[in-house]
């Protein structure tokens, strides 16, 4: 990885990035008053050296229908069994996001759902992957807490 040191610019460029992804590099020059080439340079160097690793969608899951969310912990027959059981989880497309985690599962693991019934047939296929010994479920009963943007700002202040 290239040795690169971020400046106050560097610094300004993320804020204004974190805040939007989709905001213009001209946008950007505009508001700190430095050419769009200057933060398509510095942006592009930021790629480079792993610090951006590309922007995020972000949806609105109701409108889409998966207004279900559930958190399932897994338990593994025998430890070593998690890559495989990670590359099955894969394959289930309403499996979110999925730790190899210490203490009480081998696997956690966030759903989305498009309501009750479609998260048990989910959970379901999850107990179904070989190696899967049982699993337990927690419903989320509402997102209180989604917000990266604070840990960013305060992470990239930090460098």
């Amino acid at each position: 990885m290239a040795k690169y040191k971020l400046d106050e610019i560097d610094h300004q460029i993320l804020d204004l990035l974190i805040d939007n992804t989709r905001t213009p590099f001209t946008d950007i020059a505009k508001q700190l008053d430095i050419s769009a080439g200057t933060v398509h340079v510095r942006v592009r160097k930021m790629e480079e050296i792993g610090i951006i690793k590309g922007s995020t969608l972000t949806v609105d899951y109701d409108r889409l229908g998966y207004t279900f969310i559930a958190y399932v912990g897994i338990f593994l027959e025998r430890n070593h069994q998690a890559q495989f059981v990670l590359e099955r989880l894969e394959e289930i497309p309403f499996v979110t996001v999925a730790h190899i985690t210490s203490g009480k599962y081998n696997i956690f693991c966030k759903i989305r759902a498009k309501d009750t019934k479609h998260a048990k047939e989910v959970i379901y296929m999850i107990d179904e992957i070989q190696g899967v010994s049982r699993s337990e479920t927690m419903i989320s009963m509402e997102e209180a807490i989604n917000d990266k943007r604070r840990l960013l700002h305060k992470a990239f202040r930090e460098l």
